[in-house]
């Protein structure tokens, strides 16, 4: 299945149907009186996140959405049908943003969310709606009111636990390869990845979502090589795992270059929890390994783990050292989430 993290589409919510002017007509009876009934309301575009999708592209081929007209009133009271809404179904994490695509309108992070992102048009008043004691047979009604409708972006923003970032040829896929059942694409060649993976990790009988993102190079942000578009991932992450190539000359430059481009990216990354990681050690002397671990220690301004993704040398330290912050970020999670509920069951009350 082709990956699409974002895409444009047009929705329209139905039209309200029309009223109608009828007039009861019925023998023996004298005065019938207006007997013309409302239109019916128009269908909704709903957008719901379902656990079973991680990808939108679905909506690279259908861009434009019409929900259901309302029915026209009809005689004898007769109340048109209401429109049928159109779900449209992305997955969980997905943010629904205003034709700027800077305006953030809904963010679905749990399977089942919903929005009305437009509403249908309300019905049209038949005649009988206007009948009164000074006013017994009324010819007027009103047609139905027009459904809202809009440009929607849709940005897919993966919801993992941890995220990898690095240069390309950091040795990220081949580091999710080694820890997780994820058989991302490994080559010897820059930019391998051209859209991110996830594993599941398991790591002292718990498990944990890590997300692999195409490398980042200097100059991303301003659309260098794959840009800084799949960032949005690691965004929802607790903790990123900075690899580092340790093969490398310049370790410290290349720790800095990523860094300016997450800076550059802003968005909450920066200040998120880093686990700095020398990889590739398998490659590195002694001698080597010893003087760069130090630069790069320096650099980062924290300790350097050491880690191998193809011989997996210092794999079990670094899923524990991950599995630490993760563990914190879920007990704060667990302590605020009554609270949390609390205000949402006050705001459903409020008139």
């Amino acid at each position: 299945m082709k990956f699409l993290d974002q895409c444009k589409v047009w929705v329209k919510a139905g039209d309200g149907g029309n009223g109608c002017v009828a007039f009861r007509r019925e023998k023996y009876i004298e005065f019938g009186g207006p007997s013309g009934g409302n239109g019916g309301r128009g269908g909704d575009i709903v957008v719901e996140a379902v656990p079973s999708l991680n990808t939108l592209i679905d909506y690279r081929y259908q861009q434009h959405f019409k929900a259901e007209r309302g029915g026209h009133g009809m005689g004898k009271d007769r109340t048109g049908a209401a429109g049928t809404d159109v779900v449209l179904r992305v997955p969980v994490g997905t943010e629904v943003l205003a034709e700027d695509n800077q305006t953030v309108l809904a963010d679905l992070t749990r399977p089942g969310e919903r929005i009305v992102i437009a509403r249908g048009g309300d019905g049209g008043f038949g005649n009988a709606h206007f009948k009164s004691s000074t006013n017994r047979a009324p010819r007027q009604s009103t047609p139905g009111w027009p459904g809202e409708e809009r440009w929607l972006w849709l940005r897919l923003k993966l919801i993992a636990d941890a995220g990898i970032v690095g240069l390309p040829n950091a040795g990220k896929s081949t580091f999710l390869a080694a820890v997780s059942a994820a058989r991302p694409k490994i080559a010897d060649y820059p930019f391998t990845t051209l859209h991110p993976n996830l594993g599941v990790v398991d790591a002292d009988g718990e498990s944990f979502v890590l997300a692999d993102i195409p490398g980042l190079i200097e100059g991303a942000h301003e659309g260098a090589g794959l840009g800084d578009r799949f960032l949005g991932h690691v965004e929802r992450c607790g903790v990123l795992l900075h690899l580092v190539d340790g093969t490398e000359s310049a370790v410290t430059k290349a720790y800095r270059t990523v860094r300016r481009e997450l800076e550059a990216y802003g968005h909450g990354l920066p200040e998120k929890p880093e686990i700095v990681a020398l990889n590739k050690i398998d490659a590195l002397t002694p001698a080597e390994l010893g003087r760069r671990r130090a630069a790069l220690s320096r650099a980062a301004g924290k300790p350097v783990l050491l880690v191998s993704g193809a011989s997996r040398a210092g794999v079990p330290e670094l899923l524990r050292a991950l599995l630490a912050v993760i563990r914190k970020r879920r007990a704060k999670a667990a302590a605020t989430a009554p609270s949390d509920a609390g205000q949402e069951r006050a705001a459903e009350r409020r008139p």
